[in-house]
């Protein structure tokens, strides 16, 4: 009898351990799994939020409008720009069609002349007729994108075909400095600054003091972003197709990039598993040939602008698209039409996942269905939960794996194309190789990265009633958030 009360006690102490919880050391009880341990390097929060963008625009316009011309000579007269009708709240309305959160200015290109009336230089719009002479392009660019909901950006061109202190190191340095001054200390916030080391085969030599411009872009703007071939924030991508790698990391190592150093293409487009730096890509591409508007030139097509998208945010980067304003200070209306097709053609696309309501299961959980990491989370459209697997899952010979299975009756009513897997990056980027397979049968056998998002595009829509995510190889436990299924109903059969 008294074995048995003993019994009896042992029990009612263990149901009291396993419902309150352990005790630890100082008293507090330990209710959850902590999450796993960062795979280095991770992303900063402004580097998360600019991620989370996907689509944000540029807006080239400046003297080059007005000549004709991709790059000027910097002997422009500056009373040669005269916009009539300069509009930059119609340039915001453009931008948020496309479903772009941020908006960058080029304040100045190569030629040289000035969107601002710059202290340094007489060559600005303060020297031009618009405005009388009084007009200020970066100040109305800012307030209408904050007017709009829009952050802005703005790129300032090393390269200077018109200020007679270039080729001279310490001068122009030092006047490049104090236009960076002027610029982010008199139009409120920025959050993304553009440098790049672009200037002719024959240009004056000339040495620029990228470390001390950036170290100088963090003391006047804390949260900005800073861009340039190798960052340090954001690094560009190596073309100017809007394609990045179909691997695709956001890691290098900074140390192996030159600025504008010919040959690092491949290197910028693919990334650095073993990179030690977090850099993720920036996909720079203007929705017509030219970065500046030519009145011979035409918008992109619908389609090629849907590729682009999948080639770019669908492949681990943001999506930087230009559209140049014309003569008068306008976006043409064709150029608008365009861009509000292509947004309206994204948001139809994945508006709707056809994954809503499906039961997901995994190799494993950590912590178990309760432990906060549970398979469901890639269902649940957040971006601060995902699925995790146990540490005990690791052995496995085939890999972790995530299944969905769709409700009854949805698979044969809804066919999808489009299979859409994120990562947690904020714990670092992890997924090296992957599989996705539809009723047991492999609809993508090659896929390497996927980041903050991969899409996959598949040559025919199908009807499936159960869809699983292999991860073959990967950088420590994979930590998935999102599994989404879309139908694109903007591409052809088999032209995928």
């Amino acid at each position: 009898m008294a074995r048995s009360a003993l019994l009896l006690r042992l029990a009612a102490a263990l149901v009291v351990f396993v419902v309150v919880g352990v005790v630890g050391p100082s008293g507090c009880e330990a209710w959850r799994v902590p999450p796993p341990l960062p795979v280095l390097p991770v992303p900063s929060a402004a580097q998360l939020r600019w991620q989370r963008r996907e689509v944000i625009m540029f807006f080239h316009f400046g003297m080059n409008t007005f000549t004709d011309s991709e790059w000027g000579t910097g002997a422009e007269d500056p009373s040669v720009f005269r916009p009539a009708a300069l509009n930059a709240t119609q340039w915001m309305d453009a931008a948020r069609a496309a479903g772009a959160s941020l908006a960058i200015l080029v304040a100045k290109h190569h030629d040289g002349f000035c969107l601002w009336p710059s202290a340094y230089t007489r060559h600005s719009v303060r020297a031009s007729p618009w405005r009388g002479g009084r007009g200020d392009v970066v100040a109305e660019f800012t307030a209408a994108a904050r007017a709009r909901g829009l952050d802005a950006g703005l790129y300032l061109s090393p390269w200077d075909r018109h200020d007679r202190r270039y080729g001279d190191e310490v001068a122009y340095n030092e006047y490049y400095e104090a236009q960076l001054h002027e610029l982010l200390t008199g139009y409120g916030s920025v959050s993304e600054i553009w440098f790049d080391g672009a200037k002719g085969k024959n240009a004056t030599n000339m040495t620029y003091h990228f470390q001390e411009w950036f170290q100088t872009v963090r003391q006047l703007q804390t949260s900005i972003n800073i861009f340039s071939d190798d960052g340090p924030d954001v690094r560009w991508v190596g073309d100017e197709n809007g394609s990045a790698g179909a691997t695709c990391w956001s890691t290098v190592n900074r140390s192996m990039i030159t600025i504008g150093e010919a040959g690092i293409e491949k290197y910028l487009n693919e990334g650095d598993p073993r990179g030690p730096d977090w850099v993720p890509p920036e996909c720079d591409v203007s929705i017509r040939r030219g970065w500046f508007w030519h009145r011979n030139e035409t918008a992109k097509p619908l389609a090629q602008l849907l590729d682009i998208y999948y080639n770019s945010v669908g492949r681990n980067c943001v999506l930087l698209l230009n559209a140049p304003p014309n003569t008068t200070g306008l976006v043409p209306d064709a150029d608008v039409a365009r861009l509000r097709e292509f947004g309206a053609a994204v948001a139809t696309i994945f508006g709707t996942d056809l994954a809503a309501g499906s039961a997901a299961r995994a190799s494993s959980e950590r912590g178990g269905p309760s432990g906060g990491f549970a398979a469901s989370n890639v269902l649940d459209g957040r971006d601060d939960t995902y699925w995790a697997p146990s540490a005990e899952d690791g052995g496995r010979r085939n890999g972790y794996w995530i299944e969905l299975r769709r409700p009854a009756g949805a698979a044969a009513a809804r066919p999808f194309n489009v299979v859409r897997i994120q990562e947690h990056v904020a714990l670092g980027q992890r997924v090296e190789r992957h599989e996705v397979h539809v009723d047991g049968a492999a609809v993508v056998r090659n896929g390497t990265t996927v980041g903050h998002k991969r899409l996959h595009r598949l040559p025919r829509p199908v009807a499936g009633a159960t869809v699983r995510l292999w991860i073959t190889a990967r950088r420590g436990p994979p930590l998935i958030s999102a599994v989404g299924l879309h139908l694109d109903p903007f591409v052809a059969t088999d032209s995928m």
